[in-house]
């Protein structure tokens, strides 16, 4: 755990060594990854704080241990354990970038390296380049009609769509896919970010919309001034690092893309086989923040603006790694069966295995594999009020309810006291005085019989009331409902002339005749 003040320290009681999600992130400064013992041995932590957690080759739940900055240690031995448990190794930056990926090394086949380097010539670059961005195209369509309430916007992405049918060169698909990006990030633009009403007071301006999704620090998404852009950021970074596991578990080079260029220090394939699947990320995050406000304490701001990820939020950010990798893995096998129909001299073998979705087996059928279609995560509601994990079907923590409740009554009190002081009520209150006024006026109390007197009414018509609905006294007497309840209750003595009508509603003037 790092030292700065910009990096949450957890209790000692925290549980983020624990597999989640078959996640285990690492964060900060003096983290180790070591073996003991045959034992995997993970520290997290600083001074009486520092956290060791130790995982055995059996029965671990390690999928992922995901290294976040680049203070510690990690052994040869290490990796090594993690490679025989076919667990991977990712090492994330802190804004967003792949610093090293390692997974499970399996046997490859150079032929379909050298098909992959050849793809521009033999066609089947532009034809893989179709079918990401068409996907990808799809998924924006989808995610700008079902999420952003934006028909215009999901036309016009639908359009750029049907363009890809006739477009014969790379360029134009690079084209088509840049002015859909253009329509489709500009829906995102004006999208309020909600925080806590207490952390109102730390947020800045341009953190409470979504923005522009090219920062201003670098003309590019890379260093994002604002919170959400962070949290695509980090979440890309994720996906990138399992498309590149995917490549290289199916044979293919990270490096080799036929959408981005050949770029230095850049897995351009694991850049090209992201794209279909960002419109799904880009649905989880609007998930994320429409289920609840971002709170302050998981971000934190740089002295240039740029915005970054608290250790804590990232790691659990991480535990999505499964779902990218489940979807992105089909697209991986489609880029190598792809790249392996290009071939100029073909083989017998005429499939490639699917070793990571598993869809071919021996008594599938040939173009008839099952697939599986990619779901958005799951996103948990947060309250309003504080941002914290809501785990009961109320909107509110249980912790805020009770603020909530005192709020909302106040306010309640206050509108109805508005309305109790309108003009139309108080037209109703002169009409409803002026009718007791003349009920009193025309009655004579000689009409009351003389055994019925107040000490009558209190011990033998009073205990009666009880009995009956508060309707039907009102309607007796001809009073309110809430007048009505306090007679009921014997908080109120009404008026003499009352108990003739409440005596007869009781019957007991019938049992004294």
């Amino acid at each position: 755990m790092a030292v700065a003040k910009t990096v949450h320290q957890l209790p000692p009681s925290h549980n983020s060594l624990l597999p989640r999600l078959g996640v285990v992130t690492l964060f900060g400064y003096g983290t180790s990854v070591r073996v003991e013992r045959g034992h995997l041995v993970l520290e997290d932590g600083i001074g009486p704080d520092r956290i060791h957690s130790r995982f055995p080759r059996v029965g671990h739940g390690l999928k992922r241990l995901v290294v976040i900055g680049s203070n510690g240690m990690v052994s040869f031995a290490a990796l090594r354990w993690l490679a025989d448990q076919n667990a991977c190794f990712v090492m994330l930056e802190r804004d967003g970038s792949v610093l090293a990926t390692t997974g499970p090394v399996r046997p490859s086949d150079a032929r379909l390296r050298r098909a992959q380097a050849l793809a521009e010539n033999s066609g089947a670059a532009l034809k893989l380049a179709i079918r990401l961005i068409s996907e990808k195209l799809s998924g924006q369509e989808k995610a700008a009609r079902e999420r952003l309430q934006n028909v215009s916007v999901a036309d016009d992405i639908a359009k750029f769509r049907s363009e890809l049918k006739s477009v014969g060169r790379l360029e134009s698909v690079l084209m088509i896919e840049a002015n859909a990006a253009l329509a489709y990030w500009s829906a995102w633009s004006n999208l309020p970010i909600q925080y806590p009403r207490t952390d109102l007071v730390r947020v800045p301006d341009h953190w409470q919309i979504f923005g522009a999704r090219v920062s201003p620090l670098t003309g590019s998404p890379r260093l994002a001034v604002n919170p959400p852009n962070a949290v695509l950021n980090y979440l890309y970074a994720i996906l990138e690092s399992e498309a590149r596991l995917a490549a290289a578990e199916l044979g293919l080079d990270p490096g080799l893309g036929v959408l981005h260029r050949d770029t230095p220090n850049r897995d351009s394939l694991a850049c090209d086989l992201m794209e279909p699947v960002r419109p799904l990320v880009d649905s989880y995050v609007y998930d994320w923040m429409n289920r609840g406000p971002l709170q302050r304490e998981w971000f934190f701001e740089q002295a240039n603006g740029n915005c970054r990820l608290m250790g804590p939020f990232a790691a659990q950010l991480s535990e999505t790694a499964a779902t990218w990798r489940k979807a992105v893995s089909p697209y991986a096998e489609e880029a190598a069966r792809i790249f392996w129909q290009g071939r100029a001299k073909r083989s017998k073998l005429t499939f490639l295995p699917t070793r990571l979705t598993q869809a071919r087996r021996s008594q599938a059928k040939a173009g008839n594999l099952a697939t599986s279609v990619p779901v958005v995560p799951q996103t948990h509601p947060r309250c309003p009020v504080c941002g914290a994990a809501v785990t009961t079907g109320s909107t509110y923590c249980a912790k805020c309810v009770p603020a909530v409740n005192r709020e909302n009554l106040l306010k309640q009190a206050t509108l109805g006291r508005i309305a109790t002081h309108s003009a139309s009520a108080e037209a109703r209150r002169a009409a409803t005085h002026m009718k007791q006024v003349e009920a009193l006026r025309k009655w004579n109390p000689s009409e009351l019989p003389k055994w019925l007197d107040e000490g009558f009414y209190r011990q033998e018509i009073l205990p009666r009331l009880s009995g009956f609905t508060v309707k039907a006294i009102r309607l007796a007497i001809d009073v309110s409902h809430p007048y009505a309840t306090l007679i009921r209750r014997g908080v109120s003595i009404p008026h003499p002339r009352h108990w003739l009508p409440l005596a007869e509603l009781t019957g007991y003037e019938k049992q004294t005749d």
